[in-house]
């Protein structure tokens, strides 16, 4: 009832928030640490994947977030960095934005801030003890110490009761046997994390990193589809 909520909303006091809406609607996020000197690292971005039943719980992400937009809210959540770094925040923590594409250019809102290690941590430290690369934040891509770019898809759920017939052992064969292992020479392939967890829980974990971020997608996929097959 209008009388009573406003009523509460006078005695209580409230938020307001605005509903962002838009025909391209994109959830990409920053990361970033600051260290006990002070200074902000800009340490990536992701698109982050989203589901559940809302469409609004995190499953996982794609590195880096589209260039087209990456760069931009970088730029903005260095000067959230800053402030916080006055403020005297140490440590690794994470900006959620909605980015929209307008008419005319891509607007962004920053939405929330996640004072922690979170989900886009282990994926992205992955890549740089694999490949010992370094993220651009000006163009916002990725490369490794012989120049070339990568890429992943990462997720921690990935989740099917189907998937408690597997072990770890089959799982790592499957891998193996359709050549998605992560290659050092090229850098690409599958990483596996949570494994323990398939038979009891039927969830797993995994970085799928690639030349492009079709090349990912793909690794992404192909895993999946070999795991879904060997499970029924």
């Amino acid at each position: 009832e209008y009388d009573w909520y406003m009523a509460e909303l006078q005695e209580k006091g409230g938020i307001v928030e605005e509903l962002i809406t838009g025909e391209q609607l994109f959830s990409p996020s920053v990361q970033m640490r600051i260290t006990p000197l002070g200074e902000v690292e800009l340490l990536s971005t992701h698109d982050q994947i989203l589901g559940g039943p809302s469409g609004q719980t995190y499953t996982g992400a794609r590195f880096p977030a589209n260039p087209e937009y990456g760069p931009m809210i970088t730029r903005e959540a260095e000067k959230i960095g800053k402030r916080f770094a006055k403020e005297g925040v140490i440590g690794r923590f994470a900006l959620d934005f909605i980015v929209i594409r307008s008419r005319w250019r891509w607007e962004q809102y920053a939405i929330e801030v996640n004072l922690r290690k979170g989900g886009t941590t282990h994926p992205y430290l992955t890549l740089l003890f694999l490949t010992g690369g370094k993220f651009n934040p000006t163009t916002g891509i990725y490369k490794t110490l012989q120049g070339h770019s990568k890429y992943y898809v990462a997720t921690d759920a990935l989740k099917s009761d189907a998937f408690k017939k597997l072990t770890p052992s089959a799982v790592f064969d499957l891998v193996s046997e359709h050549r998605l292992h992560f290659d050092h020479t090229s850098h690409t392939g599958i990483v596996l994390h949570m494994l323990s967890s398939i038979s009891t829980l039927g969830k797993l974990g995994l970085t799928a990193i690639g030349d492009s971020p079709e090349h990912a997608e793909g690794i992404y996929k192909k895993f999946i589809d070999v795991l879904e097959k060997a499970a029924e």
